[in-house]
């Protein structure tokens, strides 16, 4: 027995907690879907509270610019007079309602909604992923080559690309390539997702979608991957002082094995867990640059809402941004945890 305690204790040894049958994993799976969970069931009780404190009689609100008759008014005013639970059980039937159709759609929330999700995670997803990509390998190059003529240049390029609004340089990119300047024409679509009469279900369909979202999905690549590449930079870096590095190269092993092999995937996990943070906010959509290029997505219906307002539209809105947000960070947690086992533990 003496033995096997000294075996069960010894240094680095897996340890459970006293009572315990579940691995490390298990119970680091178990607490982040759980935080997700109870942070999602926060977002749903403050959605459902956010829009009734607001100052002004929602009634009011509701039927402004309508053509509303009495009998209809009165039916929103006993809906809205009935006791709190009751509106709230209601309302966790589906949250995603708004407790009423869109003021300015005259149709569910969710059908207003629903069309507009395919622009923006065609264009945001498309960006994101070129970015992160073209982002993490300038960030390795530099990081790994620190004061070289290529970081100097790269790194310079990316601060100033960082520092830019979104919306400034998206306008720049419209004047320059798709209205012209002075003898150079335009060759871009000025905006929107496709031309109209165009069946986008056809292969020339999708050369035209292909075409009309070359500049916006350049102008968020270029100031998204400017952040990753920056990060990354950062990361390799500090990896590359790391003992474990000064071991593999007193082992002699080249010097691209020790950066592919060694350095590179530690560096990665903060922008991993960047890039999976911006994909949450893939629903959400670039606002500024659906607006700019005219983009029918999540973010121009989120101005127009605004513009109203029209409260059931931003309330379902609002408590589905958040839902993506929550979703990607799940999925951050959980790979950081796969690829570093030191989380796990």
């Amino acid at each position: 027995m003496a033995l096997l305690t000294e075996v069960d204790h010894r240094p680095g040894a897996p340890k459970r907690r006293a009572g315990s049958s579940l691995s490390p994993t298990t119970r680091y799976v178990l607490a982040r879907v759980g935080a997700a969970v109870g942070t999602l069931a926060f977002v749903v009780v403050f959605n459902f509270f956010l829009f009734r404190i607001m100052p002004g009689d929602p009634i009011a609100l509701y039927t402004r610019g309508r053509n509303v008759s009495l009998d209809e008014v009165r039916k929103l005013r006993a809906k809205l007079d009935a006791p709190l639970w009751q509106q709230f059980q209601d309302y966790l039937r589906n949250p995603f309602s708004g407790n009423g159709p869109s003021v300015k759609y005259s149709a569910p929330v969710w059908d207003v909604i629903e069309p507009r999700l395919y622009p923006t995670l065609l264009l945001v997803g498309t960006a994101t992923i070129l970015a992160s990509v073209i982002g993490v390998w300038l960030g390795i190059r530099s990081g790994w080559n620190r004061g070289s003529r290529f970081d100097k240049t790269s790194t310079s390029t990316t601060l100033v690309l960082y520092s830019m609004p979104e919306f400034w340089f998206g306008m720049i990119v419209l004047i320059v390539f798709a209205v012209g300047v002075g003898p150079f024409p335009g060759i871009f679509p000025t905006g929107g997702l496709s031309t109209p009469g165009v069946d986008t279900s056809t292969p020339a369909g999708w050369l035209d979608v292909l075409w009309h979202l070359t500049l916006p999905v350049f102008t968020l690549t270029v100031i998204y991957l400017a952040e990753y590449s920056l990060i990354m930079r950062a990361s390799v870096i500090e990896e590359r002082g790391q003992d474990y590095v000064t071991t593999a190269r007193a082992k002699g092993l080249m010097d691209a094995m020790v950066r592919r092999r060694h350095a590179v995937p530690n560096a990665t996990l903060p922008t991993m867990t960047l890039v999976f943070l911006n994909l949450g906010f893939v629903i959400g959509g670039a606002i500024t640059i659906e607006y700019v290029f005219s983009i029918n997505g999540l973010g121009s219906l989120t101005v127009d809402a605004l513009k109203g307002p029209d409260v059931p539209l931003l309330q379902a809105l609002f408590l589905l941004f958040s839902a993506a947000v929550i979703l990607a960070n799940l999925v951050a947690d959980l790979l950081y945890g796969y690829f570093d086992p030191r989380v796990r533990s």
